[in-house]
């Protein structure tokens, strides 16, 4: 798949701490598709220099770009700069992966082609054709878990609430940044999914391999598992209230009651 120099503008986030060995791979496999796409690294002061390796790609390759923020304040945080980043831009779409190569970008033609009038694509590893490689059965267990809740607390049809591999149309992104996310870490992607599935366009899903990363280190641990269900059972409770309050019959009152209005009336009929 080609697209035009005069087609559409496509952004891809990849947001980075310590991915020196991922880094080079992934923005390869990137250049090499016959896609036109401005690349975005958006590090996180990564001690392992992962923002210079991306540097001397970017000399040879002007459409990668790199955002070098301060200090590692979370993954939702790092999208919300990338979003910025790539509005200021004037992008159409935005797409947002990993960096570890857990998402493999051979993929992303697809969830371009499927792509069509909708707002969001997620590239999905629990629809037919999705699936996993090496992970251990604990791992599974604990995702397949984690989608069901996220299903049933927010009441979204979406198989796969979790993947970071999406390609956002330019007016969720919109949506996303006026919403005001509150969660940094990774259940940011459950409240950008939110905002997406309460709007008015279609969220598709594109079958996916997830391939467990080989080298670095996993940034979710148990303590971003935990603050990321609190984060996001928080924000079921403040959206719930407003429409148990919705739902709730207004107060009927009965005239008969109201002593002003009947000492009102007994005025009037004085002589």
């Amino acid at each position: 798949m080609t697209l035009r120099n005069n087609g559409p503008s496509y952004w891809l986030i990849l947001p980075t701490y310590c991915e020196a060995e991922n880094l080079p791979k992934i923005l390869t496999r990137l250049s090499n598709l016959d896609l036109k796409l401005n690349i975005l690294v958006v590090d996180d002061n990564s001690p392992d220099g992962t923002a210079d390796i991306a540097a001397d790609h970017a000399e040879d390759n002007p459409h990668i770009h790199i955002l070098r923020r301060k200090g590692k304040t979370g993954l939702g945080t790092a999208y919300l700069a990338g979003f910025d980043y790539a509005l200021e831009a004037n992008a159409d779409f935005v797409i947002t992966m990993d960096s570890d190569l857990s998402h493999q970008p051979e993929e992303l033609p697809s969830m371009i082609s499927l792509m069509g009038d909708a707002g969001l694509v997620v590239g999905s590893r629990y629809v037919e054709g999705g699936s996993i490689e090496n992970w251990p059965k604990r791992r599974r267990i604990l995702s397949a878990a984690a989608n069901r809740f996220v299903r049933i607390i927010f009441e979204m049809q979406v198989r796969d609430c979790t993947s970071g591999y999406r390609l956002y149309r330019r007016r969720i992104i919109q949506d996303i940044l006026r919403a005001a996310p509150r969660s940094q870490g990774y259940s940011f992607l459950v409240e950008a999914l939110r905002i997406a599935v309460t709007g008015p366009l279609d969220v598709r899903e594109s079958p996916i391999c997830f391939i467990e990363r080989t080298a670095g280190t996993s940034k979710m641990g148990l303590r971003e598992i935990i603050n990321g269900a609190f984060t996001l059972l928080s924000l079921r409770l403040k959206l719930f209230l407003p429409q148990l309050a919705g739902r709730m019959p207004a107060p009927q009152t009965d005239p008969s009651l109201n002593i002003e209005e009947d000492h009102t009336i007994r005025r009037s009929q004085q002589p």
